[in-house]
């Protein structure tokens, strides 16, 4: 009989050789969900890096002294999330973990280099425009008057991962095509003198366009996050409005909820 809390290893010179699984066959978390969490898990924290094999769904049955079913569900929830892919002949390989945001006033490049996933950016508009008249308004310049703007394409480990669409006066700073493509925006902000302060963001979600499907390696119709921010310096001045979308499949927010008493 199965005891509670029995540990499973992958033999050696597997990746999964490190990890210990906890399968608690008494739980009423079902076994497959169990297995899944603790991959996801792994892959989170680097534990199952990119291009890590894991063997087939056999090699991991007997690993893990599971049935095949179980860990075939285990491995699509994960491919379903986008973190592992089935290759024929080869075995389930890790592609990617998902890139978990926390909500605070913090740039993209910041949280991606922060976790290790290092981050790229490929610039796709830098110029001049007029403002229309929600950009204008949440930097609080005249309709049609002159902004920056700036089109990015945020991607880690070779994958896209955001489509970055941001709105700044034009006389903030000289924001070079090559120092943007070499570092985050709002490092270039402190690194001109500019403290962000605080910001107002909106957090929605909706279906990918084709254009924005192409750029980010999604199908048409593909679950998108979005978020809108404005962010200001400590003088209370507006510095930046920003409308970006995340691949739902590699992206999240992460937040705290507290009880107001």
């Amino acid at each position: 009989m199965a005891k509670t809390g029995d540990r499973s290893r992958a033999v050696p010179g597997s990746p999964l050789d490190a990890l210990p699984f906890a399968l608690d066959r008494t739980s009423p978390v079902p076994l497959y969900y169990q297995l899944a969490q603790q991959l996801e898990s792994a892959i989170e924290h680097g534990a199952l890096a990119p291009g890590n094999l894991l063997g087939n769904e056999i090699d991991l049955s007997a690993r893990l002294g599971l049935s095949r079913p179980t860990v075939r569900q285990a491995i699509q929830s994960l491919v379903d999330k986008g973190l592992l892919v089935r290759r024929r002949g080869v075995g389930t390989q890790v592609v990617h973990s998902q890139v978990k945001r926390p909500l605070e006033l913090s740039s993209l490049y910041d949280d991606l280099e922060t976790a290790g996933q290092g981050p790229t950016t490929h610039v796709l508009r830098n110029e001049r425009v007029p403002a229309a008249a929600d950009v204008a308004a949440a930097l609080g310049v005249a309709e049609g008057s002159e902004v920056i703007v700036l089109e990015r394409l945020r991607a880690t480990h070779g994958q896209p991962v955001a489509f970055l669409c941001n709105y700044l006066p034009p006389d903030l700073l000289d924001l070079g095509t090559q120092r943007l493509e070499s570092t985050g925006l709002y490092r270039l902000l402190r690194a001109a003198g500019i403290t962000l302060h605080s910001a107002r963001q909106t957090i929605g979600a909706r279906s990918a366009t084709a254009e924005e499907a192409a750029l980010l390696a999604e199908k048409a119709g593909a679950a998108l996050l979005t978020m809108q921010r404005t962010a200001y310096d400590d003088t209370g001045r507006p510095v930046e409005y920003g409308t970006h979308v995340y691949r739902a499949s590699r992206y999240a927010f992460d937040f705290q909820l507290l009880v107001r008493v």
